[in-house]
């Protein structure tokens, strides 16, 4: 009887939300993750693009990987929505392939499903397209200056012009150089929300699960930019 009361009691507060209203496993965070096409190519070294924004790379659950491998992805389910995946989450590798968009449902859309807001490959799909025109990254670097340039910027610049707009901390990750070298290429940039979609602050620990989770070939170079390093923001190729 005590155990019961002491639970009511809990409940009524912040306690019950938090320690009961997930069960345990599920997602407490959604990562809307960008990457630059240019540093995708120069790592990948197997695709040209003159895209000239950020495009989607995933929206990614903090638990869970694979969720359910019976729940198959379906293009047609997401058949009015096309126009749009190609044009900001392109598969920058085979652009007229539909591969990546299934790799991203399959390993983590099922897991992101496990919330009612996203329990369908439409919703999933549509909700990462409506987060990326909602926070605007391309816009908001822009608008404060960041843009491509043979010129470096520091840490700070990206950083305070994301946090100036957001209220919130990203993660923005760089291909670190070789030995010796001294500059870092900016390559991609998380954004994190909670079940909400509500804008929380992204860990910038290099155990979160998704930070090296961007090349097919199942390696990445990428990891949280260095304060110490300038930035190269790779600008696209003129056409000769």
């Amino acid at each position: 009887m005590r155990f019961i009361t002491v639970a009511v009691v809990l409940c009524a507060g912040y306690f019950c939300s938090t320690a009961f209203a997930h069960p345990r496993g599920e997602w407490t965070k959604l990562i809307l993750t960008q990457h630059w096409p240019q540093t995708f190519c120069s790592m990948e070294k197997q695709c040209k693009t003159n895209l000239s924004y950020w495009t989607l790379h995933g929206l990614w659950p903090n638990t869970g990987v694979r969720c359910n491998t019976s729940w198959h992805f379906n293009a047609s389910l997401i058949e009015d929505i096309l126009p749009e995946m190609e044009k900001v989450w392109p598969d920058l590798l085979v652009p007229s392939s539909p591969e990546f968009w299934k790799y991203e449902w399959q390993k983590h859309g099922t897991c992101a499903a496990k919330a009612e807001s996203l329990n369908s490959e439409h919703k999933y799909f549509s909700k990462a397209l409506e987060l990326y025109s909602k926070f605007d990254l391309n816009g908001v670097l822009r608008n404060n200056n960041i843009v491509p340039s043979e010129e470096h910027y520091t840490l700070d610049d990206v950083e305070t012009a994301l946090i100036n707009v957001y209220k919130v901390k990203p993660k923005i990750q760089c291909v670190h150089p070789g030995k010796g070298g001294q500059v870092q290429t900016l390559g991609q940039i998380e954004i994190c929300v909670d079940r909400d979609f509500q804008l929380i602050n992204c860990e910038k620990s290099t155990e979160e699960i998704w930070s090296n989770d961007i090349l097919v070939s199942g390696k990445s170079d990428l990891s949280v930019c260095d304060h110490s390093m300038p930035i190269y923001y790779p600008p696209v190729p003129s056409r000769s």
